[in-house]
Formats: structure tokens, sequence, C-alpha cells
């Protein structure tokens, strides 16, 4: 979704009226209300800084920002069924597809990162802010497992596992056509190209990526594949498929269709569903699995449906 950013800069006028009545003044189309709700969410910056309070008075030459993602306006809440393991120090969450991993300018509240931290908090010790250590991020439309320290016995060496590549991630995503070998290998340097937003392998300066692949199912015009990702690159396996001339199904950004035999695919089809890692306290290994979304699944059934269609009666 194409997000917007409206810039005020208060007047001498305009000085000491309430944030939300100023922004709502402005010729924006933005109601009171709705404006409330964007504070509440995060999306409002006062000279560079997040606000959440309405009724702050605006001053005369600050430059006031609201930003807008078009996601949905209600927060994201953690539940308990998105629990995989819990223990005193890692949390592992099946993240649904569609939120945000961290905040970003448009929101706080409504992200994983502050959602963790209302599910963590202790009603008994409100001022205590709960421990919370993210070792590694998912794209907002891609789903499954991450996992968290909520101990500081185990920031350290959780992230030390990540950084020193000791933990195996594996994926599941389907992808455009039929791959030319049943496994390989994808080995480039990334980099950002600031122009497009879009990351691409460069000759020189990018980072090393490196993401292994195994063939699980084929259909007319797609796979299934299970992916291994041995360094953790933003957008990695989206772009190294793509760039194959086999993107993700649904991920508009980088080539891959977001329709499929008439279905709409609403977002690209990646999944995380392994986690392979050592306990960083207590030792021994820990094997964690996120089952797939409805969306997933629900697309692979259609395609093994077409694939093996049933006899008429």
């Amino acid at each position: 979704m194409s997000s917007k950013c409206f810039r005020f800069c208060p007047s001498t006028e305009d000085a000491g009226l309430r944030l939300d009545q100023y922004i709502a003044n402005q010729d924006n189309g933005l109601s009171r209300g709705f404006v409330r709700k964007i504070v509440d969410l995060g999306g409002v910056h006062v000279d560079g800084r997040r606000v959440r309070k309405c009724s702050l008075p605006v001053r005369a030459g600050e430059t006031i920002e609201v930003y807008l993602d078009g996601r949905p306006l209600d927060p994201f809440v953690v539940t308990e069924d998105l629990v995989v393991y819990r223990d005193t120090h890692l949390l592992a969450i099946n993240k649904p597809a569609g939120i945000e991993t961290q905040p970003t300018p448009a929101r706080y509240r409504g992200t994983l990162y502050e959602a963790l931290l209302q599910f963590l908090h202790n009603p008994f010790r409100p001022k205590d802010r709960p421990e919370l250590g993210m070792v590694q991020r998912l794209d907002r439309d891609t789903s499954g497992l991450m996992i968290f320290s909520i101990h500081k016995r185990a920031h350290g060496g959780l992230t030390q596992s990540f950084s020193g590549r000791d933990v195996r991630k594996l994926y599941l995503a389907l992808v455009a056509g039929t791959l030319a070998s049943a496994q390989g290998e994808f080995r480039s340097l990334l980099a950002r190209n600031r122009a497009s937003n879009l990351v691409r392998s460069v000759s020189r300066g990018g980072k090393e990526a490196i993401t292994r692949y195994r063939v699980l199912e084929e259909f007319p015009g797609a796979s299934l594949v299970e992916v291994e990702i041995l360094t953790g690159r933003s957008h990695q396996i989206r772009v190294h498929f793509s760039e194959a001339g086999h993107p993700l199904l649904g991920d508009v950004r980088y080539g891959g269709g977001s329709s499929r035999n008439s279905v709409d695919i609403p977002r690209q089809m990646l999944h995380s569903f392994r986690l392979t890692l050592s306990h960083p306290v207590r030792g021994g290994q820990l094997q964690l699995e996120a089952p797939l979304p409805d969306d997933f699944a629900s697309l692979l059934a259609s395609m093994r449906a077409d694939r093996n269609p049933s006899p008429a009666e």
C-alpha cells in the first residue's frame, strides 16, 4: 500500500492550538477523530520526534509531519495462539502477514515490537519495561516464525547465534515457474537502490547473501521450494528468486504476479517455518516450527487440486 506524509508549519496565529485540532483545521481531508487515531498509532511527528499526545499545544515555526501508510488503524495484539514457544528466556511467535516487525514513521502501535511489549507487560509491576531483544526481522508481508530474547541473560547469546550464523533458518516459498535444478544456491552481493528502494545484486559494494533451495513440489507454472538462508539480508529470498527468473507468487515489487487462475494472491508467498538453534542459556538444541497461515495453505491446496483434478463422476 502507498504511504503519504503531510507536512505543516504552524504560524503565530496557530500557536497554542491542540495538536489534533491544528492538524484537522488544515485543508487535508483529515477529520479530528481520524487525527486522534493517527496520533495514538504514532504517526505524528513534531520536529522529527514522535508525539503521542493530542492535547500538545503547537508552536509557531515547528514542523509537524503526519504519516499515513494506508493500513488498518486498529492496533495489532499478540495472543496466546500465536505463541510457538516460551520459557523464562525466549519467546517464539508465528507472525501473521501484514504486520510490521519494527516501528515505522507511520506507526508505533500496531507493530509486532509494540504488541510484544504489551503482551509481556506485567500488570502487577506497571512501571517495569519488559525485556525484549529483537535479533531478526521479517518483511511486513512475510509470515512465520520469529524468536526473541525476553531475559537479559539471553540477549547476548541469542544475538551471537544469529550474527555467527549458528541458527538454521528455513522458509517455504511458492515461486513462479519450474526451476532448472531440484536444488541449488544463489550467492551475490546485495545493495538497496535509493531511487527505487528495491534491493538488487551488485558487482561491488554490497553485502554477501547466500540462499540455498530445494524443490519440494512442482505445479503448472509454479513450484513450492524449501529455502535456507545462510545470511540475513533485507529482501534476500525475494531478490534472489526474482533475479533467477522465478519471483515469489504475489510479490509484485519484485515481478511476481498478483493472481493465479483468477485467484487473488494477497502478498508474497513466503513463510518462515523452522528455526534450529542452541538455547542461549540452558544449552541444548531447539527446533521450532510454525504452521502455514490460511492464505498460504489455501493457495497451495488450490494448486494441488489443479494439478491433480478429481475424476469426473
